[in-house]
């Protein structure tokens, strides 16, 4: 098979008049979600349980087994085997690339290929790839296809390593460049980033961080926090399918349609989840207070919505609030009417570790939290 040839940006071909209708429902539905975002004080704490899930979606997407709860209880101090370890970091990194590339483009930077390498070099830094130049565009042919094909076998073969840098050049110039809409633009970006596939490992990652990345650029979202791999993973073979008809027909519309609709599902997603979440957070504002009747409780309030699995050590040095007294605080807050339960009990040194269930239930679509066993 021979390497790919991608087409020059802007593109000359799409058809605009299919476009039309999905563009506008998109381009409100994405006003509506970034209208919601401003109005909170502070999304970063609120919205934090979001931002952990995207980060396990988008890793999921490419084969790791780990969900937010575990996630968040390896940092309270649960143990696991290596083997999901080895998954919990490869997230981890994925959520500190991510925190980078949000506080790069605070100060009105622009996302650029040096970015990229440097989020690159955080996503594959101690974990499965490490040995992929991390941090580094390739130079060498790859190619995808079933585990161990040649590259005859393959199903698809990105451009030649020689062309590589011409044709990122060129992509990166197209970041600049004011096309006929964002989010359409937003559509091609992401694209064009995953048919170039220019790294040794860790494209999709890299390539689906750069949707909200790009429209908070372009100042379509008031805060970086608009994430698509919910939607993505749940029709991961169209979507799959979508890239694929470009590369072998050119099929631009084709995904730029499929694109559109996920922004405007996800958008009603993010719209019912963000107004649960704030709720919830003025429901237990009020809760807390009541329960506790602390000075403390706007601390333990964004402590427990920034971190919703925590130990009271790591509690203590996020918020400030004195161990002992934090202990006081939470055996009131565990109490039938509060809303932590204890997942783990502590024994030895080994510490307890707490839940707030409510808000893992919203962002993880369910009613009920999963039992686990106290051991």
């Amino acid at each position: 098979m021979e390497p790919y040839r991608p087409q020059d940006l802007p593109l000359a071909d799409i058809d605009y008049a299919q476009l039309i209708t999905l563009v506008g429902e998109a381009n409100a539905k994405l006003a509506e979600y970034s209208g919601l975002l401003q109005g909170i004080v502070n999304p970063a704490v609120m919205l934090s349980p979001l931002t952990q899930q995207e980060a396990v979606l988008s890793s999921k997407i490419e084969g790791t087994q780990a969900t937010v709860e575990e996630v968040l209880e390896r940092e309270a101090g649960q143990n696991f085997d290596d083997r999901k370890n080895e998954d919990i970091n490869e997230i981890l990194n994925y959520r500190k690339a991510m925190m980078l590339s949000q506080e790069h483009l605070k100060d009105g930077r622009p996302i650029t290929l040096n970015l990229l390498l440097q989020l690159h070099a955080i996503l594959l830094d101690s974990v499965r790839g490490q040995h992929k130049a991390p941090g580094e565009f390739r130079r060498e042919q790859n190619w995808i296809g079933r585990p161990g094909c040649s590259i005859e076998q393959a199903s698809f073969v990105p451009p030649n390593p020689l062309q590589l840098e011409s044709h990122l050049q060129q992509w990166e110039q197209y970041l600049q460049h004011n096309d006929f809409d964002v989010l359409a633009q937003t559509a091609i970006v992401h694209a064009q980033f995953e048919l170039l596939h220019p790294f040794k490992d860790g494209n999709g990652r890299i390539g689906r961080l750069l949707i909200p990345l790009f429209l908070y650029a372009r100042q379509r979202l008031s805060s970086p926090m608009f994430y698509l791999s919910d939607y993505l993973e749940a029709h991961r073979d169209e979507y799959y399918q979508r890239l694929s008809a470009i590369s072998a027909e050119g099929d631009w519309t084709g995904w730029i349609q499929f694109f559109l609709r996920a922004v405007i599902q996800q958008a009603r997603t993010n719209l019912d989840r963000v107004r649960r979440i704030m709720a919830l957070y003025e429901e237990t504002k009020a809760a807390m207070a009541d329960i506790t009747h602390s000075q403390h409780s706007p601390k333990l309030l964004d402590g427990i919505f920034d971190r919703p699995i925590f130990s009271a050590g790591d509690f203590a040095r996020r918020t400030g609030i004195n161990k002992q007294t934090l202990h006081g605080l939470l055996r009131q807050l565990v109490q039938e009417t509060g809303p932590l339960i204890i997942l783990q009990e502590g024994q030895g040194r080994r510490p307890s570790i707490y839940a707030f269930p409510a808000l893992l239930n919203i962002c993880e679509g369910r009613d009920i939290f999963p039992a686990t066993q106290n051991a």
